[in-house]
């Protein structure tokens, strides 16, 4: 179920999104999931990444067609929109659709990123979304990229405005890597370079 803080044009990517896209890969494929209004989307696309945007709003998705591949789609009704497409990077903000979770992951290409930050258990008690089906419950996020290595993950209140959140930057792990892959965890986000 879709439910965003406002996405309108120009309103500010997630702290979280700007802090881990300087892992994606330079130049990158990247899928806005539920992208709105494209806050996220109008953001990486500015920094160089091939950005595909999917949401089931064509009026609020239409101004984005400019700037990166559009799909109109019901996420939640019909079946996953883009099978055996692979991306450099999944950005989720604000949006739970269970079911969907085994897709996302498997869209990451090698080495890809998966951005992640939407409601969680105890946010029904400031505020909605408030019902159990649209809210992460404890460790949820970790269980869903449990074949990722997990680079960073947060579980826990934030407030401005006050909102209990979930959110996971984690990499499908490269086949045959020599040696230890090295994430930074602290740094301006990165451009595509």
């Amino acid at each position: 179920m879709l439910l965003n803080l406002p996405h309108a044009e120009g309103a500010a990517p997630s702290p979280w999104v700007e802090r881990w896209a300087g892992l994606i890969r330079p130049g990158g494929s990247v899928l806005d999931l539920a992208c709105g209004s494209g806050r996220h989307l109008r953001w990486l696309a500015a920094r160089g990444w091939r950005v595909t945007g999917i949401d089931r709003d064509a009026a609020a998705v239409a101004p984005l067609r400019a700037l990166a591949e559009i799909v109109v789609a019901d996420l939640e009704g019909a079946a996953w929109p883009l099978p055996g497409r692979r991306f450099d990077a999944v950005v989720v903000a604000n949006y739970l659709w269970r079911p969907l979770l085994p897709s996302i992951v498997e869209s990451l290409a090698d080495g890809g990123l998966l951005i992640y930050e939407t409601f969680a258990a105890g946010n029904e008690s400031v505020g909605r979304p408030a019902r159990p089906d649209f809210l992460l419950q404890h460790g949820e996020l970790l269980r869903a990229a449990q074949v990722l290595r997990v680079v960073a993950y947060e579980d826990g209140f934030l407030d401005a405005p006050p909102r209990f959140v979930q959110r996971i930057a984690a990499v499908a792990p490269p086949p045959g890597a020599a040696g230890p892959a090295r994430y930074p965890l602290a740094g301006p986000a990165g451009g595509a370079g």
